[in-house]
């Protein structure tokens, strides 16, 4: 098994479990609220927080499987040789959203919030620690994106 294929079964078993302790903690929210008549006061920020750790590590594995979305009204009126440029500009225009975006605003983020010393308001989880999800889901983007890229560039054999 190759790296990219490791890094997929790991991507699936954590999104699995984040998708799993998010529906246990939202039953349990609904569960004290409704049944005990006293809800707990940290399980809708975990839902939020685990919410966005679903979502932004999700889109790293969607770009992975080549499951984004996309308009390919353009891609039906082009040949081979162009749709395998506009597939190239596509990875290249990820890579740099993925870097621009993720990783170098996702890390000024973290340390903004860090260095601030900003904390939830229920679990008084410090926030860099909710935010470390886009440098790490921008870092698996742009790792598939120059795999792709890369796969896309490779000379063709005969």
């Amino acid at each position: 098994m190759d790296f990219r294929q490791t890094l997929d079964k790991t991507l699936e078993t954590v999104l699995s479990a984040l998708l799993g302790l998010m529906v246990l903690n939202v039953l349990w929210q609904v569960g004290s609220r409704y049944l005990l008549n006293d809800p707990s006061a940290f399980t809708d920020e975990l839902s939020r927080y685990l919410l966005i750790w679903v979502g932004l590590l999700g889109a790293a594995y969607a770009s992975g499987k080549g499951m984004h979305v996309s308009i390919e009204l353009l891609e039906r009126k082009l040949d081979d040789r162009k749709k395998h440029w506009q597939q190239v500009f596509i990875q290249i225009m990820v890579l740099v959203f993925a870097l621009a975006v993720l990783i170098i605003g996702g890390i000024r983020l973290v340390y903004i919030s860090f260095e601030l010393g900003q904390t939830s308001s229920a679990m008084q989880l410090s926030l860099g620690y909710v935010y470390l999800a886009l440098p790490l889901s921008g870092i698996l983007i742009s790792y598939y994106s120059l795999s792709d890229l890369f796969n896309l560039l490779k000379p063709k054999n005969g």
